[in-house]
């Protein structure tokens, strides 16, 4: 599902009101929507109307009490810390605030992303085994 520009540009706005001098922030692509990775780690985004968000362990009740919340179950299963805020749960700008500032505090908490090393991926017994040929 793509995402909506409206949505999206609001959603930059809010980021620039709320950001620290010295976060980085980067937009991705990413299921056919947009994230907003601030200082490495995915903060906050959007697919379709629905915002996606990420939220430190202790704020999920709250936010999961939210009549428009919902998990992320964009896999099939309930992602933990993930959840999609309906529109009509970011209409108003004080709403969309609210939730950039969820986003966030998960970020602060996460502290700095720390560099993952790129392994070579090893090949699968299944492809390391030649099947026979049938004749």
């Amino acid at each position: 599902m793509p995402y909506d520009e409206k949505v999206a540009d609001r959603l930059r706005a809010a980021l620039a009101r709320s950001l620290a001098p010295d976060d980085d922030i980067e937009e991705k692509k990413m299921f056919g929507g947009i994230a907003e990775m601030v200082n490495g780690h995915m903060c906050i985004g959007v697919l379709g109307t629905d915002l996606v968000l990420h939220v430190r362990p202790e704020d999920e009740e709250k936010v999961a009490s939210h009549p428009h919340a919902r998990p992320m179950d964009f896999t099939g299963r309930p992602m933990k810390g993930w959840y999609y805020i309906a529109a009509p749960g970011h209409a108003a700008a004080p709403d969309l605030d609210t939730w950039v500032k969820a986003g966030l505090a998960f970020v602060r908490a996460a502290g700095p992303k720390k560099p993952t090393k790129k392994r070579p991926m090893k090949p699968s017994k299944k492809l390391a085994t030649p099947r026979p040929r049938k004749a």
